[in-house]
Order: C-alpha cells, then sequence, then structure tokens
C-alpha cells in the first residue's frame, strides 16, 4: 500500500503546484489598463524619428475603448472587457487620414496590430501582444504621464480643428489660453471671445474637459471655422503634449484640436 500510497501523493502535489502555476499565469484585464509606448513591432526595436512622437496604444477597461497614436494618424475602437483573460481582438480599428511624408511606421504599426489576439504580462511589467499562434508580435511599455496641468499653461495657437488647417491669414487668430492655478480658460475662436473653466480628474492625468465654456455673441461673417472649435472644444475629454504642441482628444482618442505655443 505504501508503494501506491506514494506516488499517489506526489501526483496530488504536482497537480496541485501545476494548478497554482496556472492561475498565477493567467493574464488578468487589468494588465491592459493605461497607456503604452510601441517598442517593438515582430521582434524590431520601434524607433520614431528626431522630435517626433513615440507611437503608442491606450486601454480603458472599464468602456472597453482603445485609443492612441500610429505614426501620423490617431486610431481608436474597441474591445471586448468580457472576453476570455489574455485574449483581445484589435483588427479592427480605424484611424483619422491625414498624409504624412513617411506612411512606413504608421502601416506597420496598424497592420501588425491587426493581428493581435492576445495579450500577456512580461516580469519587467512591459505588455506582450500575441498573434493566433501565440507569437509576440508587440511589445509595449507603460507611458511616463505628466504628473500636473502646468505644461498646459499659457497661451496657444489653435492649428488644426478636427485634421483641417486653421488659415494662419486670418485677421482674428484663434487661441486658447489656460490659466491652470485657477482652473479657467480664454480664448478666441476666431468671433466671439471664449471664457470658462475646466475639469480633470487626478487620477487620469491626461483627463480635460471644458464643461463652463462660454461665448461672447457678436455676428461675423464667416462663422463656420467658429462653430467647428466651439463643438470640439465641447466635445474634449483629454489632452497630451506632441512635439509639436498640444493634442486635444475627444473620448474616442480623435485629435479634435491642435494647439501650438
Amino acid at each position: 500500500m505504501k508503494k501506491v500510497f506514494i506516488p499517489v501523493l506526489l501526483i496530488g502535489f504536482v497537480m496541485s503546484i501545476s494548478s497554482c502555476w496556472s492561475v498565477k499565469n493567467i493574464s488578468a484585464l487589468s494588465y491592459l489598463e493605461g497607456d503604452w509606448n510601441i517598442v517593438e513591432l515582430n521582434g524590431a526595436a520601434l524607433v520614431p524619428t528626431t522630435g517626433a512622437e513615440v507611437p503608442n496604444i491606450g486601454f480603458n477597461t472599464s468602456t472597453g475603448q482603445v485609443y492612441g497614436y500610429s505614426g501620423c494618424n490617431r486610431m481608436s475602437g474597441s474591445f471586448d472587457v468580457t472576453a476570455k483573460p489574455g485574449t483581445i481582438d484589435l483588427s479592427r480599428l480605424v484611424s483619422t487620414r491625414m498624409a504624412c511624408p513617411d506612411m512606413t511606421t504608421e502601416q506597420n504599426v496598424l497592420n501588425t496590430l491587426s493581428q493581435v489576439t492576445g495579450y500577456k504580462k512580461r516580469l519587467n511589467n512591459d505588455l506582450e501582444l500575441v498573434n493566433a499562434s501565440g507569437r509576440t508580435i508587440v511589445v509595449l511599455k507603460k507611458r511616463e504621464m505628466n504628473s500636473g496641468l502646468n505644461e498646459l499653461n499659457g497661451k496657444w495657437r489653435i492649428t488644426q480643428v478636427n485634421g483641417t488647417t486653421v488659415n494662419s491669414s486670418m485677421g482674428t487668430k484663434p487661441f486658447l489660453e489656460f490659466d491652470t492655478d485657477q482652473k479657467k480658460i480664454h480664448g478666441n475662436a476666431g468671433c466671439n471671445t471664449i471664457n470658462g473653466s475646466f475639469t480633470y480628474n487626478s487620477s487620469e492625468p491626461r483627463s480635460i474637459a471644458f464643461p463652463a465654456a462660454a461665448t461672447t455673441m457678436m455676428a461675423c461673417p464667416e462663422l463656420e471655422l467658429e462653430s467647428k472649435i466651439l463643438k470640439a472644444l465641447e466635445n474634449v475629454r483629454m489632452y497630451d503634449k506632441l512635439s509639436e504642441g498640444i493634442g486635444l482628444y475627444d473620448g474616442q482618442g480623435n485629435l479634435v484640436l491642435l494647439l501650438e505655443k
């Protein structure tokens, strides 16, 4: 009986250890949360050109939203938060349609992300995205976010609205000016003056919104641009520091306003 009992005991012990190892290595959905720089594609380091923004991707595990920057355009999409832990489908990401001098990086990023079917965490807290064969095709490193709003402080020209460049020869140039101490804004939308306040969530460093922005009511010959600026401002939910200035984004991660000093 002893000869039988000892092997059975060992088998039970091995199965117990194996079960614990499996549970600990399940990739929890919470691993995805936050903003990540894309540092590697298909085994090759991804190095942006000097001064350019690093391609990145972010996941909101509460809403299932995906957002990011692929090298030229802003990308967005969604994923199933109820899917099996460790699995994710990024095949349906969409992006804005700006043209850049070199689209190679963008094409590589989007093509590779479209093949992603799963994720797993590395020991160093980096994140791996894998394809259907389980091969790592993307490596992500957590983005270091700015700790405060001081980078917004001061006066900024509005140079783009929903991807369209603002005419630099306009008589009254649209601008926004931030007072981060008072959480207030002042500016001009092209005809009328903007005044109001902004809000942000300290637990989400990039969050910002303008719920109390108001304008004067002057009539001008051309109000189409002003209308677009005010609508974009109303939709803003987050911001990011870019090489060319500050980007303001809607809740789906679309760039709606570009600001330059």
